[in-house]
């Protein structure tokens, strides 16, 4: 294993942890805008009005892409895997 294997499996991996993270990241944040946009309109500062919505979104958005994450962690492992069986 040289640099290069090395680098593209990291390349790899951070690229995974972004694609897998995207959907529950956005949907934290859209709703994050939406409750601060909601606040800033009604005055309204309460503080845990900001984090209850966030985690049912977060909850729901990971229950409904469970498979997709699952496949792109699949399919990293078998990659890592196929490189690990032929020696890289």
């Amino acid at each position: 294993m040289n640099e290069v294997d090395a680098l593209d499996v990291v390349q790899s991996a951070i690229w995974t942890i972004i694609i897998a993270s995207g959907p529950a990241v956005v949907a934290a944040m859209a709703v994050g805008i939406a409750i601060a946009l909601f606040q800033a309109l009604t005055q309204i500062q309460e503080v845990t009005l900001t984090f209850i919505p966030k985690i049912i979104a977060v909850l729901v958005v990971s229950a409904l892409t469970a498979t997709f994450v699952g496949q792109q962690i699949l399919a990293f492992t078998e990659e890592v895997y196929g490189r690990i069986g032929t020696g890289f």
